[in-house]
């Protein structure tokens, strides 16, 4: 499996900078061809070519093969993690427990969800979901610790079934509107008052 370092080296070649523009259409390519209904497995390094409107040689120049663009865009659509504050244990984890909002929203979900099948079956790219969702998790992780330091929480918390307690359901709910019945709005508030109803010192 190669790592994210050994992509980006892979990447890497002399001569001329790089076009971000190009990278950009590229990897929003890729987003647009899975958000369509188009699965990983089918999804061709010329139909992603074609869809960015850039040559063959431009894509592999810039990605070897399709596992280390598929890094690149589940990447692109998950984002950097957001940076508690550190001064209010609820309230940083409200931030953790809440997924955007936005027209990119929509087309990272579509896009998700046609992926999650295949990472369920493909140990590559099950790899790859866990590096691209673990620093999220991470800092949940951290965020939970400080609580128990500080003695908010309860010093026996168990950090990873906390962790996937904060996730897990507003994930369910914001790709497959799992429980209809549980409104949207203010979910992130009420998922996380009901963990810390168990979970404060």
């Amino acid at each position: 499996m190669t790592t994210d370092t050994e992509a980006g080296q892979c990447r890497k070649t002399p001569g001329r900078p790089r076009d971000a523009r190009a990278d950009d259409a590229i990897l929003e390519a890729v987003i647009a061809l899975l958000s369509s209904g188009q699965s990983a497995a089918a999804m061709s390094m010329e139909a992603v070519a074609a869809k960015a409107g850039v040559g063959k040689a431009t894509l592999y120049r810039r990605w070897p093969n399709k596992e280390t663009l598929l890094v690149d865009a589940m990447l692109r659509m998950k984002g950097p993690p957001p940076v508690p504050r550190g001064t209010s244990l609820r309230e940083d984890l409200i931030l953790l427990a809440t997924r955007p909002i936005g027209k990119d929203n929509e087309k990272h979900t579509r896009a998700t969800a046609c992926l999650l099948p295949e990472i369920a079956k493909n140990p590559e790219l099950y790899d790859v979901w866990q590096r691209v969702t673990e620093p999220r998790r991470n800092v949940t992780r951290e965020v939970l610790r400080r609580g128990i330091e500080t003695g908010e929480l309860r010093a026996d918390l168990d950090v990873e079934l906390t962790t996937l307690m904060l996730s897990a359901p507003s994930m369910a709910q914001n790709l497959f509107h799992f429980n209809p019945a549980v409104p949207a709005e203010g979910l992130a508030e009420k998922l996380v008052d009901a963990i810390l109803r168990g979970a404060a010192a």
